[in-house]
């Protein structure tokens, strides 16, 4: 390198010669340095700034600006993308699926085994818990959902499990899994858990599939029992009823009429005290007439009397005129 003398009191001094034509190529190259600390954050993203590896600060989408490396880096993770994760099976890139039966296979309350395929979605709600909180996210998640699902499964017997307990297993496995990630402090929400599939393993899925199919005649045939019971029982108290407001009709009925025949006799009664011989042929007269209508008569002739007998004509419907 060059240099030149310079005479500092009684000394002589030998310094390097400064080549000021470099200066220019210095600012280009710090202003190209500078601008490589330009970056972008995207509506659905947020950007975490570190300075020196430790956390600075956040910066909202739009175009911004940090120290470039090695003072600054930028992580820019998606906080609106929702994430997948597959337990107990991997989606293949033909579109077909292998089992992973060391994550699916699981012990229920009642000590049977059960194959459980399950998804989990999630999402980031913390940037920064979830950058600096746990190391691979993603691994994190899965063996959580994992223990979760192992966990509830293990509280429920097996037929809950396969049948009616799914949706209830469902739920409780989300909030498992939420508790944990929360005590992680992780900065993941757990969006939604799936199961996909529940079924006994397959070396002895014919043996269930009998047990299901004979658990489902019996409450289809319950069930028919139930809806003829339902339906007898009602139309039977309905008849009942019916005969009972028929056996009350009749009695009042029978009540009146009698109480009608009476007055009717107290009423014949006096009548007969009145005059008992007009009364006795009056009420013979009415019984033969309601006793004998549309009879043909003939009227016998009396020895004593020598003649025909002039009766009263019993039969007003009859041809008039006296046959002999």
């Amino acid at each position: 390198m060059a240099t030149r003398k310079i005479i500092i009191g009684d000394q002589e001094v030998e310094i390097p010669d400064f080549n000021f034509k470099i200066v220019p190529v210095l600012l280009v190259i710090l202003v190209l340095w500078l601008f490589t600390g330009i970056y972008s954050v995207g509506p659905d993203e947020v950007g975490v700034v570190r300075t020196f590896g430790k956390f600075s600060r956040v910066a909202q989408s739009g175009l911004n600006w940090h120290f470039p490396l090695p003072i600054e880096t930028v992580n820019t993770p998606k906080v609106t993308e929702v994430k997948r994760i597959e337990m107990g099976f991997r989606t293949l890139k033909n579109g077909q699926y292998r089992r992973v039966e060391k994550e699916s296979l699981m012990l229920t309350g009642d000590e049977n085994i059960v194959d459980a395929q399950m998804i989990v979605q999630y999402k980031i709600k913390d940037p920064v818990a979830y950058l600096f909180n746990i190391v691979g996210p993603e691994l994190t998640v899965r063996e959580a959902a994992e223990a979760s699902l192992r966990t509830v499964v293990g509280r429920n017997k097996i037929d809950e499990t396969l049948t009616t307990g799914k949706f209830t297993i469902q739920e409780e496995t989300k909030e498992q899994l939420a508790a944990i990630l929360d005590k992680y402090e992780s900065g993941i929400h757990v969006v939604a858990v799936q199961l996909q599939d529940v079924s006994p393993p397959k070396e002895v899925m014919g043996a269930f599939k009998d047990v299901a199919s004979a658990k489902e005649d019996k409450n289809r045939m319950i069930n028919q029992a139930e809806g003829y019971r339902n339906d007898v029982i009602p139309k039977a108290r309905g008849e009942a009823e019916s005969m009972i407001r028929d056996a009350e009709g009749f009695k009042e009925s029978r009540i009146k009429r009698s109480e009608g025949d009476a007055a009717k006799f107290t009423t014949v009664l006096k009548e007969y005290r009145k005059a008992k011989s007009i009364t006795e042929k009056r009420l013979y007269l009415e019984t033969m007439q309601k006793v004998l209508p549309g009879v043909e008569k003939f009227i016998v002739p009396d020895k004593e009397s020598g003649g025909l007998l002039n009766l009263l004509n019993l039969n007003p419907r009859a041809e008039k005129g006296v046959s002999k």
